[in-house]
């Protein structure tokens, strides 16, 4: 009888625990840490360059709408720091819905432009689920977005030079 408690309690202290982890796991997935950076596209032409600078004090948002019928099911902002990054934290799983952050405003007075046309939209989509495949559940990073100059500055042409690129953009 001795031998029987003992295995029944030692059974029922490995269940226990392994229901406690699994517990915990399933918690760690509703959990999602984002980061990502705001730049000033100083020669509008929609991605980093050596005379790009991080804008502090930017707003961007998150916004999470359902695939179906596009109602909004959640909205976050954040504000930059002084290194140009932001970061949030969203809790639940957001699977069945499409989520992306975009820019909001700008602390740059002239440095201020979103390019509005769709198929160059300045948003970046995030996956918001632990059922994605994404080995690291927790953090996700999101590409750089870039508010453009109203004019690009002087040093653009050799900064194009250097790249040894002729961009679209007129002087």
């Amino acid at each position: 009888m001795a031998k029987f408690f003992i295995v029944f309690l030692a059974s029922a202290l490995c269940f226990t625990t392994l229901v406690h982890f699994t517990a915990a796991d399933a918690d760690d997935f509703d959990k999602f840490h984002i980061k990502g950076s705001v730049y000033c596209d100083t020669c509008r032409v929609q991605f980093i360059t050596r005379i790009s600078k991080f804008l502090e004090g930017a707003k961007v948002k998150l916004e999470c709408k359902g695939r179906e019928n596009q109602t909004v099911t959640l909205t976050k902002e954040a504000v930059t720091d002084n290194a140009g990054n932001y970061q949030m934290e969203v809790m639940g799983d957001h699977e069945e819905e499409v989520c992306e952050i975009v820019l909001l405003q700008s602390p740059d007075p002239e440095c201020g432009d979103v390019n509005n046309q769709e198929f160059l939209r300045n948003a970046a989509r995030i996956s918001l689920t632990a059922n994605d495949g994404i080995v690291s559940n927790e953090t996700r990073t999101i590409n750089p977005l870039g508010f453009m100059r109203k004019t690009p500055l002087a040093e653009c042409p050799q900064v194009f030079k250097e790249l040894g690129i002729v961009p679209d953009v007129t002087f």
